[in-house]
């Protein structure tokens, strides 16, 4: 589909589904996005994570910014493998959302990943 931002065009991110309430990416890990053990960066995995609960809590109308983010590292994911990332609306009202991703690289689960975001009228 397209990248949703220009990190994500850098990072080689791609935006596959967005519904409301819901959004699906993708990234490769490539050898750049490397920590020093070799495997991909947690910095790369959260940042797709917040990109895809970004793209989710958009899809709404009014502008949706993130407020808090915690992740957790489940397994570590190497160079060439495709992460995916499932961005899902667990609450929303006038002011605020909290939003759910999971990370995976078939099948393994990569991160958890939640977040909540302010919601401008």
């Amino acid at each position: 589909m397209t990248h949703p931002d220009p990190l994500s065009e850098l990072l080689g991110f791609t935006l596959v589904e967005r519904r409301p309430g819901y959004a699906r990416l993708e990234g490769e890990v490539r050898p750049e996005h490397r920590n020093a053990h070799g495997s991909a960066h947690g910095g790369l995995v959260f940042a797709l994570a917040d990109t895809a609960m970004g793209v989710a809590s958009n899809t709404h109308g009014p502008r949706a910014v993130a407020l808090a983010a915690s992740i957790h590292l489940t397994h570590p994911a190497r160079v060439g493998e495709l992460l995916v990332a499932e961005a899902t609306e667990l609450s929303r009202d006038d002011v605020t959302a909290s939003y759910e991703v999971s990370v995976r690289s078939s099948p393994r689960l990569v991160a958890t990943f939640t977040g909540t975001v302010y919601r401008q009228g």
